[in-house]
């Protein structure tokens, strides 16, 4: 490699139109492709993540970026923003910031960022001229090794393993289909201050991820706000308060315990609603009691009367009949439901008006909704209850409507629970699984501490006290609050928004195969910003508009649960180029080629599954970025007809599976 002196790296760098810098003999680089995917990163954290799967911070030419790149990484592992003036901190902090190029280059560097959504795309290119870079460095080493007379076997074992990992004619080992990602954790900083330190303790005293705790939390909030609070974005967009949440881990994760420590107050505050209402249900039975008996008594004297007073008294019996007809006896408040039926939710949510929370630490809800007692699915309450569209169900004894139904579903469940609801057609068709919130934090199984910390007492009191509080203070409320938004965190939404939008098409972007869901992520994401301003605004939030702090915390947790959804997805199946690269793979191991023409390939495959051979493109493309096979286009023989089909040289372990 040329090697450059520390102040032509660290110097100053101003925003370059060629694409590379330095002489002809520089080894292959990209200045701007680094630029631009250290300006997205700092641009929009959530691409972070993306870029971390593509390249390493070691993948830059430039150590100046190199040197960004991971302090990004270290803030951002710190759930610290890394915008340039944070960022410039930390670099001042560590002494780099002059290294760099001064606070004034990160500002460069944002300005050099044509679109943040296509950082993996820029990390890509920086990451393959690094790979060029390492093969030419392989080289000359293996080359200077070779000729080197007296070179030790150690160092031509070393040369010849760095050849090993960069040069094109070694096989690296593949990597799995079904590796995933490392995802996030759930950033519980971004809660107001009495949650998050109980979601945190919490997951410190049952030794679990803040994802399981942190989820359910999101769920309780919804449970005391759902229904009572709608938040106001654009024209006639609203947004109710009510979520749908899941969160899956598999057995032996204390899900019970951790369900129970953050919905024992939404119990409390049921049983006080349930108490303070047990004496007007009392009075108003025994009013309506009453009233039954007096119609039945002048019913019974109009039965024995004749003529005229018959017909007074007959009148008289009618009017008493609809005077007890009309008297309501309030029904018992009601919070929380269990694993329910749709038709015991339908009915529980049009005695409660319209509001409901079913909480499960179990996965059994969704086989009820598939139709396991009445043998046909039934999610039209689940699919209005969380829309707030207008429901009616039409019983033989009586007509139930809903106005605004606001339906919040908070479970957790067991991993295998989300292979199988993505395995029900009917599910993903109406759209239940694309209404979820989902986390699929990591297991800490076998990491635990013996003896953790408990949760502080007055940690768990204060809990108690503001989610009962806050239940309380809401529930006997008919009109919901309307809450608005500052001009701020309009902005930062329809930012938002803007950034979500490109990641929806079906060709290349991120979210595009699971649009369903993803369209309805700046929605979800406005519904928390509602739930986090009541939580930090307890006493008067209904009164103050939702600021753009508040909504850049839900735009952090929207970023959170789309980057899980994405891996949920895919285990569930929704991700189709995933599902025809393992019926490729199983092909290409039973045919044990060395190589195999893409006419070839095709010929073997399934009509069903690749219908043209542009079908197949997706697929390979996915396998070479494994490491299954390497495309290869071979030379024109002639300078008519159609360039050759290109051809995929495969990994020797797919002829050993077969062996």
């Amino acid at each position: 490699m040329t090697p450059e002196t520390a102040s032509v790296h660290y110097g100053a760098v101003v925003p370059m139109r060629g694409g590379s810098a330095g002489s002809a003999s520089a080894p292959p680089h990209d200045l701007e492709a680094e630029q631009a995917t250290v300006g997205a990163m700092m641009l929009d954290p959530s691409v972070i993540a993306e870029v971390g799967e593509v390249m390493d911070p070691a993948d830059h030419y430039r150590p100046a970026h190199e040197t960004i790149h991971r302090a990004i990484l270290d803030q951002h592992g710190q759930g610290l923003p890394v915008d340039p003036i944070a960022l410039g901190h930390h670099l001042d902090q560590a002494g780099d910031i002059d290294r760099v190029g001064g606070r004034s280059y990160l500002h460069t560097l944002i300005q050099a960022v044509p679109t943040a959504a296509n950082a993996a795309y820029y990390a890509e290119i920086v990451h393959g001229l690094a790979r060029r870079r390492r093969s030419i460095e392989a080289g000359a080493r293996i080359v200077q090794a070779g000729m080197t007379a007296d070179a030790s076997e150690d160092a031509l074992r070393e040369a010849l393993a760095l050849g090993a990992e960069t040069l094109p004619g070694v096989w690296a080992d593949p990597i799995p289909l079904n590796h995933q990602p490392q995802l996030p954790s759930f950033p519980s900083w971004v809660l107001p201050g009495w949650l998050r330190e109980f979601v945190d303790a919490v997951a410190e005293e049952t030794q679990t991820p803040p994802d399981l705790a942190g989820t359910i939390a999101l769920a309780v909030l919804a449970t005391a706000a759902g229904g009572r609070v709608i938040v106001q974005l654009r024209g006639r967009w609203r947004e109710p308060t009510n979520l749908f949440t899941v969160v899956a881990l598999p057995p032996g994760n204390r899900k019970s315990a951790v369900f129970s420590a953050l919905t024992n107050p939404l119990r409390a505050a049921e049983k006080l609603l349930v108490s303070q209402a047990s004496g007007r249900i009392a009075e108003a039975e025994v009013t309506a009691k009453m009233a039954r008996e007096a119609a039945d008594k002048a019913a019974a004297q109009a039965a024995k009367a004749e003529g005229p007073e018959r017909d007074g008294l007959t009148a008289e019996a009618v009017a008493l009949a609809q005077a007890a007809e009309s008297l309501d006896v309030p029904v018992k408040p009601r919070l929380l439901a269990d694993d329910s039926t749709p038709e015991t939710v339908t009915t529980l949510m049009s005695e409660q008006g319209g509001r409901l929370s079913v909480m499960s630490a179990e996965g059994g809800i969704f086989d009820i909704i598939a139709g396991r007692y009445s043998g046909t699915p039934n999610m039209e309450v689940f699919l209005k209850g969380h829309a707030g569209d207008w429901l009616r169900v039409d019983r033989r004894t009586r007509e139930e409507n809903i106005e605004a139904p606001a339906l919040t579903m908070g479970l957790a469940v067991q991993p295998d629970v989300l292979k199988d609801i993505g395995q029900n057609r009917g599910f993903d068709g109406r759209g239940l699984l694309a209404r979820f919130l989902y986390a699929l934090p990591e297991s800490l199984v076998g990491y635990r501490k013996a003896n953790p910390d408990p949760v502080p007492e007055h940690v768990a009191e204060r809990y108690e006290r503001t989610v009962t509080a806050l239940t309380l203070s809401l529930a006997e409320w008919t009109d919901p609050a309307v809450l608005r938004l500052t001009p701020e965190a309009d902005q930062a939404l329809s930012a938002y928004d803007q950034r979500i939008e490109p990641q929806l098409r079906a060709r290349g972007g991120r979210l595009g195969h699971i649009t369903k869901w993803a369209s309805k992520l700046v929605g979800a994401t406005a519904r928390i910003a509602g739930l986090l301003h009541l939580g930090e605004h307890l006493e008067d939030g209904y009164t103050k508009p939702i600021s753009g702090d508040t909504m850049e915390a839900a735009i952090e947790l929207g970023d959170y649960f789309a980057t899980h959804a994405l891996t949920v997805f895919d285990l569930m199946g929704a991700d189709a180029t995933l599902a025809r690269a393992r019926s490729v793979l199983a092909v290409l191991e039973d045919n044990g080629w060395e190589s195999v023409t893409r006419r070839d390939l095709f010929a073997k495959l399934s009509r069903a599954e690749f219908p043209t051979v542009a079908d197949l493109e997706p697929t390979v493309a996915l396998l070479e970025e494994h490491g299954y096979l390497r495309s290869e286009t071979p030379p024109r023989t002639g300078k008519r007809g159609r360039p050759p089909a290109p051809r995929y040289v495969l990994h020797p372990r797919l002829r050993e599976a077969k062996a």
